[in-house]
């Protein structure tokens, strides 16, 4: 809103107006915005959700801690919701395609979790919503997003840009603004600007793939197949990483710390890939208007360190599905919109991680049941971080003997989670 008024108000040449032009300015208050709003409105959230009795329910699994966190408010991603839209509303171009997209997907994830926890806490269901119907709600988002960026004239990339013929023309005023060349000139004689299905890959040339690799036509059919293949891979991406987020939401400040990790990460990549320069430098894709992601990744990241200090051991408050699902459809819808979705599994590999051991898991026990009559496990409990607080049950990896106390696990993972974001980074220039 205070982008869009200064923008109205272009003509009247107020002080400092020119600093809304910048990516970086509008990022850094929108971080700044979201991260007070998370910590002091929090506050007041957190007391109005202990007042209404809206705790935690906790099934004693014989986990160290556990039972102390009984009657510990849940629905906590409220808070995150609130304080990532503030700073958004206030920072960002709200006409971006790529603002309102991800806009629409915390809210629809967000509404998907808050149903759920309104189940489990207010009509007593522990089981809360159906998974058939968590699916169904994702794959709808997925779909939605899907369809926008295969047939949305504002949702392009731009091939065989040479930046030093392109900004020749172009004033120094325009070349500063928001941090460099976002917006150039569509009649620029050095630019193609193409609906494509290709995105990014490490350890190739150039780092492309494109989809329609994968179509087993050619011809019309061709063309029909590898835009059914991005579809399907788009919902496939963000279904995953609502899931995963999920199912890592199990410890304090764990999928909250993780989270941030891979927004800055995803945050960068959108300045980056916003920047006729950068990406020009860097040899990766451009996309014009993609920078404002950044403001948008800026304003979740300063929401989850806000929230952070809340939900860090011990925990004051819990995210709930309200926050888990809409975390990592934003981490999700994000990656897509960059066209960085196949990185996720390296950038978000504690997600990854977490939700595999639940399939092998799950897999694992079903297999054994059959064959020797009693099912048997591969981890002592799952999502694996629980399998580090575990001990006394027979499984395939026996290792920690003893119980490692919450705190330690968290840190441990976030540490994991600061080494695969550099690997991330540092693979835009391994070829």
């Amino acid at each position: 809103m205070i982008y869009h008024l200064f923008e109205s108000l272009k003509e009247y040449d107020i002080p400092g107006q020119g600093l809304l032009t910048y990516l970086s300015f509008r990022a850094i208050f929108a971080s700044v915005t979201a991260m007070l709003v998370s910590v002091f409105a929090g506050k007041r959230i957190i007391r109005w959700l202990q007042k209404q009795q809206i705790g935690e329910e906790i099934r004693d699994l014989g986990l160290e801690g556990q039972m102390q966190k009984k009657g510990t408010p849940t629905m906590g991603g409220i808070i995150i919701i609130i304080s990532v839209l503030s700073g958004v509303l206030l920072f960002s171009d709200l006409t971006n395609i790529y603002t309102i997209l991800l806009i629409i997907s915390t809210l629809w994830l967000g509404g998907l979790g808050f149903a759920d926890d309104y189940i489990k806490v207010f009509r007593h269901n522990k089981e809360g919503l159906s998974e058939r119907r968590k699916l169904i709600g994702q794959v709808v988002l997925g779909l939605a997003i899907a369809i926008t960026v295969c047939f949305s004239d504002k949702v392009v990339v731009r091939e065989n840009v040479a930046p030093s013929e392109v900004t020749a023309g172009i004033s120094a005023q325009d070349t500063m603004e928001s941090d460099g060349p976002d917006t150039i000139p569509a009649s620029s004689p050095k630019q193609d600007v193409v609906k494509s299905t290709k995105t990014t890959i490490p350890f190739v040339k150039n780092h492309e793939f494109d989809y329609k690799w994968l179509s087993p036509f050619k011809g019309t059919w061709g063309w029909y197949g590898k835009w059914a293949i991005y579809v399907i891979m788009i919902v496939i991406v963000i279904t995953a990483c609502s899931n995963g987020t999920n199912l890592t939401d199990g410890m304090d400040g764990l999928a909250t710390g993780t989270s941030a990790i891979a927004g800055v990460v995803l945050g960068i990549f959108a300045w980056l890939g916003g920047n006729l320069i950068n990406a020009e430098y860097l040899n990766i894709m451009y996309i014009p208007g993609s920078g404002e992601i950044a403001v948008f990744m800026a304003a979740f990241v300063g929401a989850l360190i806000g929230f952070l200090w809340h939900n860090s051991f011990p925990a004051q408050v819990f995210m709930g599905d309200t926050g888990s699902l809409a975390i990592g459809g934003i981490i999700g819808v994000c990656a897509i919109l960059i066209r960085k979705e196949l990185l996720l599994p390296i950038l978000c590999g504690v997600f990854f991680v977490e939700s595999l051991s639940v399939l092998m898991q799950r897999a694992y026990f079903k297999i054994t049941k059959r064959k020797y009559g009693t099912g048997r496990r591969i981890f002592k409990m799952t999502p694996l971080h629980h399998h580090y607080q575990k001990e006394g049950i027979p499984a395939l990896i026996s290792l920690p003997k003893k119980a490692i106390p919450e705190a330690k696990i968290v840190v441990r993972f976030w540490i994991i989670g600061i080494i695969l974001a550099v690997l991330t980074i540092a693979m835009l220039k391994i070829r």
